[in-house]
């Protein structure tokens, strides 16, 4: 007997996402669990084995619909939005032993023919188990540095001019707000001055970033 199912879902779904950045030595770990109602369908295959005994295969798809996650570090030095897809499907094999109903079992006869009363053969009570697994969607991401490093003063403190460039730009050292580590760089103010295109300003927290490659430079640590 082939056979097919359909109908509601619901769960709970959890994203986890984990952002570092191994050049500013600072880390963004967010997480977001919600309830979700979705849908499921499937289709399955019945054998009977021996007039008791019957095998199950089955098949099912789960689908919880989209989990979404947005965060940001202090200042918005770390940003990510995260969008993964709640869904995973099933496998399943069974056995079910049948203890039939009290009575003959049905069959034809003449029409003329008395018969007591009969019952079906699928009729009475079933026993059994199933076992399997489930796989979900397999979802990944991988994260690099760009250019753009975050040089805003306003992110830095122990600012000391460590000497300046032919084009007048200067070379300091500091520390992140978030950080004990010494950092000798540029200051993206004074960058925006004397070099504007190499300069980036996120659109939503209005902090400045540099392109240390158009400076022909580097951010380097204090032990570099």
């Amino acid at each position: 007997m082939f056979y097919g199912t359909g109908g509601l879902a619901y769960g709970r779904t959890n994203v986890n996402s984990t952002l570092t950045d191994n050049i500013l030595l600072t880390s963004l770990n967010s997480q977001s669990s919600s309830e979700k109602a979705g849908w499921v369908a499937g289709f399955g295959v019945e054998y009977l084995l021996r007039p008791n005994l019957i095998v199950n295969l089955g098949y099912q798809y789960v689908d919880l619909g989209t989990t979404s996650l947005v965060a940001s570090s202090p200042g918005g030095v770390l940003n990510q939005s995260v969008n993964a897809r709640g869904q995973f499907q099933e496998v399943s094999v069974g056995l079910s032993w049948l203890f039939p109903a009290a009575g003959p079992v049905a069959v034809d006869r003449p029409k003329y023919a008395k018969a007591p009363a009969a019952v079906a053969p699928w009729s009475g009570f079933y026993a059994g188990g199933h076992a399997g697994g489930a796989w979900g969607n397999s979802t990944s991401a991988s994260y690099s540095d760009t250019a753009i490093f975050v040089s805003d003063v306003r992110f830095k403190r122990d600012i000391t001019l460590l000497g300046r460039r032919d084009d007048g730009l200067g070379i300091y050292s500091y520390r992140y707000l978030w950080s004990e580590t010494v950092y000798v760089g540029a200051m993206a103010q004074e960058v925006a001055l004397i070099h504007p295109d190499a300069v980036a300003r996120d659109p939503l927290t209005g902090y400045l970033g540099v392109d240390y490659a158009r400076l022909g430079l580097r951010p380097v640590t204090q032990e570099e």
